[in-house]
């Protein structure tokens, strides 16, 4: 069915009124389209990523030199998801990233927020995947992704143990 504006309307998951670009830990997940098993496959417990699951954590593992705000936590690439815990520190912001720097010197450095950082893990990763399988332009990921801000110490720790302990629970049918 194509798009139909009066009939479909995206709805945002995320909290009205709170600035995403701020300092704090966020807990993502983002699918794959259709929930294609892309990234490798579980085996005894075990997370073996294939060439697609390297491309994607070569390009987490880049964000902090595009990002300087950008301190990297927990991660796991699944076979058809990928779990991490993103810091946004902006007292570490001192480059330009992938935007020009300012000309304004007095100006300070542009605060990088959840949506854009997630937005360059996805497009960069799809452009590399999809250069790999010679299917430019085909989607790699589902059009959104779940956030969650994290607000305590206790709660860090539950989803860091979420996220490294996700294969052991996801089983053989690569589900979870």
């Amino acid at each position: 069915m194509p798009f139909d504006p009066n009939i479909h309307h995206r709805r945002t998951i995320r909290l009205k009124e709170y600035d995403y670009s701020n300092n704090g830990l966020y807990y993502v997940t983002i699918c794959t389209k259709d929930r294609e098993c892309l990234f490798g496959e579980i085996t005894d417990g075990k997370m073996n990523v294939n060439v697609y699951g390297e491309i994607l954590e070569s390009v987490w593992n880049g964000l902090p030199s595009h990002y300087p705000n950008v301190v990297l936590h927990e991660h796991i690439v699944m076979p058809d998801h990928f779990h991490a815990i993103i810091q946004i520190d902006n007292e570490r912001n001192v480059g330009a990233g992938f935007k020009p720097a300012p000309t304004d010197a007095g100006q300070p450095p542009r605060k990088h927020g959840l949506s854009e950082i997630v937005r360059a893990l996805k497009t960069f990763s799809s452009r590399k995947i999809n250069d790999l399988r010679q299917t430019q332009g085909t989607p790699v990921w589902q059009r959104n992704y779940y956030e969650h801000i994290i607000r305590d110490g206790d709660e860090y720790s539950q989803i860091a143990n979420y996220i490294m302990e996700n294969p052991l629970r996801c089983g053989e049918n690569n589900v979870i």
